[in-house]
This record gives structure tokens, sequence and C-alpha cells, in this order.
């Protein structure tokens, strides 16, 4: 397998010493609560990795403004992921990076979601499930900011469908996924 513009997902705590040894240079923390969410942030910046908190995933955060300030101010996380737009402008007005989560159930909800994304303008936007190209090229060519797509892509060749329609990341919370990850210094060669 070459190397891909792979993000990190984890979704279990099992999960989190292999993203330690991996090339990944993001990871998307959607495991955990907010007892060990500071251990967590710590390490994985020790590692050199820019962290992402998915604010709906992690047990004992609030979903308001308050939580984005707490997350930047004492967790030191890079940027938070959200399905909530409310959150989006919170943390846009907190000086955090934001991905807003979007799901691809119908064409109303991508309509829907597409409206979502031009109020509050995320920096990132993140396409699930990642297993549908029409859909992904689709959505890029509404949205002006960066795609990322994931959810249920398990083999390489998916992995350049999606980035072929369009997609310029992909997350996987699959740590098989991770050691192909491209890095910064891949990119520069």
């Amino acid at each position: 397998m070459k190397s891909y513009p792979i993000i990190a997902s984890v979704t279990k705590e099992e999960q989190f010493a292999h993203v330690l040894e991996s090339d990944v240079e993001r990871v998307n923390l959607m495991t955990g609560h907010i007892g060990n969410l500071e251990s967590y942030i710590t390490k994985l910046h020790d590692w050199g990795k820019q962290v992402y908190v998915h604010i709906e995933m992690i047990a004992g955060l609030g979903r308001d403004a308050h939580t984005v300030a707490y997350l930047r101010d004492k967790f030191q996380a890079d940027g938070i992921i959200t399905t909530k737009s409310n959150i989006i402008t919170a943390a846009k007005q907190s000086n955090l990076r934001t991905i807003q989560r979007i799901f691809a159930i119908d064409t109303a909800a991508i309509h829907t979601a597409v409206r979502m994304i031009n109020n509050t303008n995320p920096d990132e936007v993140e396409l699930m499930p990642g297993l549908m190209p029409r859909v992904t090229q689709e959505v890029k060519g509404m949205i002006k900011q960066p795609l990322i797509v994931g959810g249920l892509i398990r083999h390489e060749e998916e992995i350049v469908a999606a980035l072929a329609s369009g997609a310029d990341f992909i997350s996987s919370g699959d740590p098989f996924m991770w050691r192909h990850a491209m890095t910064s210094k891949t990119r520069v060669q």
C-alpha cells in the first residue's frame, strides 16, 4: 500500500498505543472521558500529533461554548469535531480549528448540511460514510473547505476512489491504515 493523507480516528482506548507509533500527524479523538482527556491530548502532542476532539463522543463534556473554551484553555486541543453548528460557531470564536461532521443519508440531508456549512464556515468538513464517490464529488463541488471522508473505508482501492472523487483526507479507525499515512516529510519529497 502506498502513502495516503490519512487522519487517525481513535474510537477505542485500545487504539491509543497504535496511534502513537503511527506516522499519522492528525488524530480525531473520539474516545475517553473528561478524566483522561488531558493525558491523552498531552501524550499525543508529545508524539508530535495534532488533536481534534469530537465533542459528542467524549464522556463528561458539555455541548456549549464553555466546553469549547475549556478544551482550548485546559486541554490545549488543536481543534474540535462536531455535528452541531452552534459548537462550530463557538469554536471559531475561541480560535479553535473546526471540522463539521455531516452524514449523507439522503439528498435532503446533504442540502441541509451544505446550508449549515455555508452559514458556519467550518475549517474542514467530514463526510460520512466515505464509500460514496459520486456523493463525495457532489459535496466537494458544493463547499469550499477541505473535505475529509470516513466510515466504512477498508481497502486501498476505496481510498484511491475517495481521493479521486475529491476527498482531501481519509479518516480511519483502522490501525492498519494508519501505517500508510502520508507525512509532511513524504509530501515534500
